[in-house]
């Protein structure tokens, strides 16, 4: 996995981590190849950053800016946002 933002290549996605889960992280972003849905790439995200195993679960995955899970598909290219829930109003 490569934290590199100009090595989105058209197999691969883009995740933005942001607030608890960039620290959680480490890095600020990462691409990531051969995903197909949210399922593969939350399995790729906790082998390959074990930091992120406490807040992944409680996060919100957008991907092109709509909340998705499961088995919704992450087409190649995609940037995916991952947010954790945020207090305040």
């Amino acid at each position: 996995m490569s934290s590199s933002p100009d090595a989105g290549h058209a197999e691969t996605v883009t995740v933005r981590y942001w607030a608890g889960a960039r620290a959680a992280a480490g890095v600020e972003h990462d691409v990531v190849p051969g995903v197909r849905t949210v399922d593969e790439l939350v399995g790729t995200l906790l082998a390959t950053r074990p930091g992120l195993e406490s807040v992944l679960p409680v996060c919100s995955v957008l991907v092109g800016g709509r909340a998705s899970r499961g088995d919704d598909p992450v087409p190649a290219g995609s940037v995916v946002e991952v947010l954790p829930p945020f207090a305040g109003g």
